[in-house]
Order: C-alpha cells, then structure tokens, then sequence
C-alpha cells in the first residue's frame, strides 16, 4: 500500500527577517524565497510515496492530516516551531521525522520531540530511509554525509505554491572554505566546497522558468570564492538567459567581498544578469575581522570594493555585525557612520551570536561568557548568548537600538539610496521579463504594497517623492530602487511589530549616542 508524506517548513522565529509585510499591510502573505529544502526532499521520496508539502510562511498547517509519516525541517531562526510542531503531530498519532541544519548542528534540542531524526545531508541515505518507512521498521536517527552534489535530484517545484514566492531558488554549491569563527556552514556542509553539475542548474532553472519565476536566488553560502567555477557557471547563465524567445531571469546571491579584486568575474556575474549579492561586511573594526578570522575582509577598502561591484551593476547588501571582543560601547557610531559613508542600502543588523557547534560557541563556553540556557535563536533581532568583552549588555541593548532606529530614519535610508543610484552602472543584461499571469499579479500587489506605505506617513511619502526623482534621472536604476524599498518595508514592519521602531530616536535631530539617558 502506497505511504504518503506531509513536509513542512515552519514559519521563522518573530523578528527573523521574512515577507511578513505583506500581512502587516493587508495583503496576503507571501514569501520571498521559495524553500529549496522542501522540494527537494519530495524530490528524493520514490515514486509509490504521495508528498505533499506545506510553508508556514504562506499555507496553514494541516494538523489534522492523514499522511503516514510527517517531515519538519528548517534552519535555527525556525527551531522552536519545528519543535512546536513536531509534538503536535506527534500528539495526534503522526509519526514525525525531523532534519535539517538546525537538527544537524544542534540534535539534543530534537531528540524527544520527534521519532526519526536526520543528520546531516539526506542524499546518500534517502533510499535506507524511504526503504525502511516503507517496511515500517525505521531507526531513531539517520546520518548522512557529504554527497556529491550531482546526485541530489531537480527540486519538486510542481508541489510548491510558486504564486505565493517572489523568487526561485536554486543551489549551486554546498561548504564553504573559509574558517570565520562565528560561523556554522562549514560545522554542517564542510570546507571543501562541492558543486553542482552546470547542466543540472540549468535544468533545474528550466523548471523554475516554466512555474513563472524570473528572479532566482542561488542560495550558495559563498557563490564566489573558487573564481573559476563562478565564472563558468555565470557564463552558461547568461547563455541561458540569452536563449531565443526565452523571457530573461535575474539572480542574487551570497558572496565574499574579496570578489571584487576580479574584474573578469564582476563582468561575468553582470553579462549573466546576477545583479544583486549579499555580502558580510560585518564591521569596519578590522581587529574584530582578525579575532574572528574573517581575513578575506582585510585585504581591501570595503567602500571602494563595494564600488567595484556597483560599476559592473551588481547592488550589494551587507551583513552588519556588533559585539565582537574588540568592540567597545564606540562601535555603534563608528558602525553608523561607515554606513551613511556607503552606497549600500540594506544592512541586516545583528549582535555577535555563537551557534552551537562553532569554534566561538566552545571558546566562549571556556571562558566562562556563555550565557547558557539562551539559545542563539535569542538574536533574534538584537539580542546575544554571550556576555560581552568590552561593554555590558545594557550598552548592547541601547546601542544596537540607536543604531537600528538611526541607520533606517526614511531620510537616512533615501540618502543611500540615492548614493546607489548615482554609483550603479547598470549592466547590458535583459532585465526580468514579466512572467505569466500569476507572477504579474505577484508584481501588481508587490507595487500597492510599496504604494500603501510610502503614503501611510510624511516623512515616507517625501521620501518615496525623492527616490522617484533619481530615478527620473537615472531610469536603469530603477530595479535597484524597488529591490531596496522592498526590503525596507520588511525591515520597517519587523521593527513596528516587535516594537523596536523608536520615531524619537530615529529623527534627525536625535542625540548623539553618548547623550541617551541609562534605562
């Protein structure tokens, strides 16, 4: 008798960065990158299983369900839901399997709270796994490798709700080879690098493309740091991409800032229409970079490299990262004032977090400044599981505050906006095409989205006036715009509901940090 498969993918924790917005302002919910991980394990189920599969972030969970075994699977920002999750199926007679990167990396938050937990990456032990469900006789825990990445299959998109996702997604790389000791990519998917057959990506683009996406992200951890393999897979994307009577596809993806020092591979990334990258600046304090390993920061100015990406029309956003041990309570200004010197519009702000299974997690549990029982999802926006080496945590807490409400004031936020515009040379590539009906509908309430609020105050409204004359002056630019205020209304709602959004210190008149009273 065929078994049947329910996966979900949770909503993320309050305060993760997500498509809420849509919500806040009346419209349905949608996501912004379509759950690669989803599909693709309903791709691995054999063919006599029926799967069907749920995201939180834009489908109710059936609770309810019939399915023989339910699958739960997310990153850290999803933890306790995934867990929530799990017991509730669980207390309805469902067996449930649990995996991830979040149960790989921390498994003793999930043993008691599901009946199979996964390991690792699913690839090589699928078959034992499905085998074994379809017996009836499974183990508690599987553990899998490091696959190669051509024998991970074309994600199941057709079970998806690809009217609900702005973009696509598709994995070109797994690993990571550099050490940054904040990090836990490389505790899950290793140093070594492996990569994805191209013709599988392109195959895989070709069933994006048919389900109406024409804007993919490459959800690589670093996209760019073997230049040659990024060059040939940028050149057989803007082969694709120049296919005859195909609507072109845009791309973003993750990148390491020393890209920058390659011309030949910024000009590939731009002739391929890859016109967007998040890098992780972190901070301008270079003793922190070396604390933390992150050398590859170190070798340039980081304002004259993200230029270098903007001459050959890809906009940058930045991680931003506070709390380092060589951070004193002074790094909040320094960090606003590298901001509002650049022409990045977006910075995720975030404290210095240790996840567990990292080398700063075991270094700061030896010192005795791991604050334990907090999970790391307690981040989740601003605040952190260590104790910090050169402020207390009510420096942190105002700090990060201040600098929040400061760097996203509408006139701050349109003034480098305004530096992007001037700064970007947007590259030959095909923009987007406009897809069929769904996604059109998709951009359609993206636009009365934005619409609804720039007018909902005057310091927004004048804001979106002065945005709107550079593009007038710079009509290119314009994709540049929409990307940065959508995800400033993401930001904007997130601040509002958690209730971090402060128009007193926010305003431009605001004092200087040091003269904020103490809470």
């Amino acid at each position: 008798m065929p078994k049947s498969l329910y996966l979900v993918a949770p909503r993320s924790a309050p305060g993760a960065f997500g498509a809420d917005a849509f919500e806040h302002w009346g419209f349905p919910p949608v996501q912004g990158i379509a759950d690669v991980a989803l599909t693709t394990v309903a791709a691995l189920a054999p063919p006599d299983f029926d799967v069907r599969v749920c995201d939180e972030a834009v489908s109710p969970i059936e609770f309810d369900t019939a399915a023989d075994f339910v699958g739960v699977t997310g990153k850290i920002t999803q933890r306790e839901r995934m867990i929530q999750i799990a017991k509730e199926f669980r207390r309805r007679g469902r067996t449930v399997l649990i995996g991830g990167p979040s149960a790989s990396l921390s498994p003793d938050a999930f043993r008691g709270a599901c009946d199979v937990l996964v390991q690792g990456e699913i690839e090589e032990i699928a078959s034992d796994l499905f085998a074994d469900l379809r017996r009836g006789r499974w183990k508690e825990e599987y553990r899998g490798g490091r696959p190669d990445l051509g024998a991970s299959p074309v994600p199941r998109w057709d079970l998806y709700p690809n009217d609900r996702a702005i973009a696509g997604a598709v994995q070109t790389s797994r690993g990571c080879p550099f050490d940054c000791e904040f990090c836990d990519v490389i505790q899950y998917l290793g140093r070594r690098q492996r990569h994805k057959p191209v013709e599988r990506i392109l195959d895989e683009l070709d069933v994006l493309h048919r389900c109406g996406y024409r804007g993919v992200f490459l959800t690589d951890d670093n996209f760019t740091v073997h230049r040659n393999r990024a060059r040939e897979v940028t050149a057989a994307l803007r082969d694709w991409n120049r296919a005859p009577g195909r609507e072109p596809v845009v791309f973003t993806t993750q990148a390491s800032i020393e890209a920058a020092r390659d011309e030949e591979l910024l000009e590939s990334c731009s002739a391929a229409g890859l016109n967007h990258v998040f890098i992780g600046i972190e901070t301008p304090n270079r003793a922190a970079l070396r604390e933390t390993r992150k050398r590859q920061n170190l070798l340039d100015d980081p304002l004259c490299q993200v230029r270098r990406f903007l001459a050959h029309g890809v906009m940058v956003r930045s991680g931003m990262v506070v709390g380092f041990d060589a951070d004193g309570p002074d790094i909040f200004e320094r960090q606003f004032e590298f901001a509002m010197a650049s022409p990045i519009p977006i910075f995720s702000i975030a404290t210095l977090v240790a996840p567990e299974a990292t080398p700063l997690h075991a270094r700061m549990r030896e010192s005795g400044r791991l604050i334990e029982g907090r999970s790391e999802t307690a981040a989740l926006p601003w605040e952190t599981n260590i104790v910090p080496a050169r402020m207390t945590g009510e420096q942190m807490s105002i700090g990060m505050r201040w600098l929040a409400n400061r760097l996203y004031h509408p006139s701050r936020f349109g003034d480098r906006v305004v530096r992007l515009v001037e700064d970007v040379v947007p590259s030959a590539a095909a923009p987007a095409g406009e897809g069929p009906p769904a996604r059109r509908r998709l951009d359609r309430t993206m636009a009365a989205l934005m619409q609804r609020f720039l007018r909902s105050d005057a310091e927004l409204k004048e804001m979106g006036v002065r945005l709107e004359r550079a593009v007038r002056r710079k009509p290119s630019a314009m994709r540049f715009v929409r990307s940065a205020l959508r995800s400033y209304v993401q930001i904007r709602c997130l601040y509002d509901r958690g209730g971090y959004w402060d128009p007193a210190l926010a305003r431009l008149d605001a004092p200087p940090l040091g003269c904020w009273p103490r809470t």
